[in-house]
């Protein structure tokens, strides 16, 4: 029995197909790929023909001019200041908090959560749940939409952002899609939505505590964008805040400091407003606050020559021609010293923020 297992296990493999048949396989194989390379090739020869055709049906500028007009408008590149850890809010700044919020597949926000200046005792050593959860504890909210270029940690933007909570209030301040550490692309509409998405989540986390977006230069444009959307879905924000507004983004860009120099030349105001129409870059503060009830407060520096005062003033006037309640809109003109960025190193910035906002929210 041992010696049949044996040979049993002795016994070879039935021989595999002859090697012949393994060189007519490979050969097949080799003549079905030859046959479909004219059609592979004709189909990338179709890809190409095309994007050449996109690229030669439109001008230099098509190419140029809106991704550069994109840059200018946002000047997101610009990370200043440098070498700063957006991780760690507490290097620039006290009893703030950094934290993340997912916007959209792609979009991640950053965020610094400073608290009011009287909570900072109760705020050392705490964790991200302990700040949400300070969100319900009375003191008033501002959502911070900053302008242009750099990040949170702006110097500006932090002494503001030290004056609003020694001023006992909670301040969010958010870097966009694209600036700071938040990711995306900048876009008129995407920049809406984040400001839309951090409001929301505010309020879903503060109680009966008001919040109040308040926007600063190009942050004036999203505050208005999201605030007439959140009107529209029966939502009204609680309060804006708009400093150094201007009508339109079409208007403002003509007086913009970078682009100022060069509307003198032929032409160039055409191609400036087609670039504007092709990235859908409007920012109509003019037009959105017809539609806003909001209690709004405007505030322009007397010589600011980034967005000059007259601007404000336009806006203040549409806001009061269109609001049914005229005390809901109020604007506030601070004397010479200050320009565009530095309004809060006014004295008398605090109390007439707190002045107006007691009076709507009491």
């Amino acid at each position: 029995m041992l010696a049949q297992d044996c040979q049993a296990a002795a016994t070879p493999e039935p021989p595999g197909p002859p090697a012949r048949d393994c060189v007519a396989a490979w050969w097949d194989m080799v003549e079905r790929n030859l046959r479909s390379f004219p059609h592979s090739c004709s189909t990338l020869g179709r890809k190409i023909a095309a994007l050449y055709d996109n690229f030669t049906s439109k001008s230099l500028k098509e190419h140029i001019f809106p991704p550069l007009i994109d840059m200018l408008i946002y000047f997101n590149f610009f990370k200043a200041p440098f070498l700063v850890d957006l991780k760690k809010p507490e290097l620039k700044i006290p009893h703030t908090v950094n934290f993340y919020l997912r916007v959209e597949p792609g979009v991640m926000l950053g965020i610094w959560h400073t608290v009011p200046s009287c909570r900072g005792e109760d705020a050392k050593g705490k964790d991200r749940g302990w700040y949400e959860a300070a969100l319900r504890d009375g003191n008033p909210i501002i959502v911070y939409l900053h302008g242009s270029a750099e990040h949170r940690a702006a110097s500006h933007r932090l002494r503001l952002v030290k004056v609003l909570s020694d001023g006992g209030f909670h301040v969010l301040s958010v870097d966009y899609r694209g600036f700071g550490d938040s990711t995306g692309k900048p876009t008129e509409e995407g920049l809406t939505v984040d400001a839309i998405c951090v409001y929301e989540w505010t309020k879903a986390r503060s109680g009966i505590t008001p919040v109040c977006l308040w926007g600063h230069s190009l942050g004036t444009g999203v505050a208005t964008n999201a605030a007439k959307v959140l009107e529209e879905k029966g939502c009204p924000v609680d309060a804006i805040v708009l400093e150094a507004p201007f009508t339109n983004m079409w208007v403002a860009s003509i007086n913009y400091p970078l682009l100022k120099i060069y509307r003198n030349i032929p032409g160039f105001l055409r191609t400036l407003m087609d670039a504007l129409r092709k990235d859908k870059i409007v920012f109509p503060n003019d037009e959105n606050v017809k539609f806003l009830s909001s209690p709004l407060l405007i505030l322009h520096g007397e010589d600011d020559r980034t967005v000059p005062l007259e601007y404000g003033k336009k806006l203040y006037e549409i806001a009061h021609k269109a609001y049914r309640n005229k005390e809901r809109v109020k604007m506030v003109i601070f004397p010479p010293g200050f320009q565009h960025n530095l309004l809060c190193k006014s004295p008398t910035l605090l109390i007439a923020v707190r002045d107006f906002l007691s009076k709507q929210w009491s």
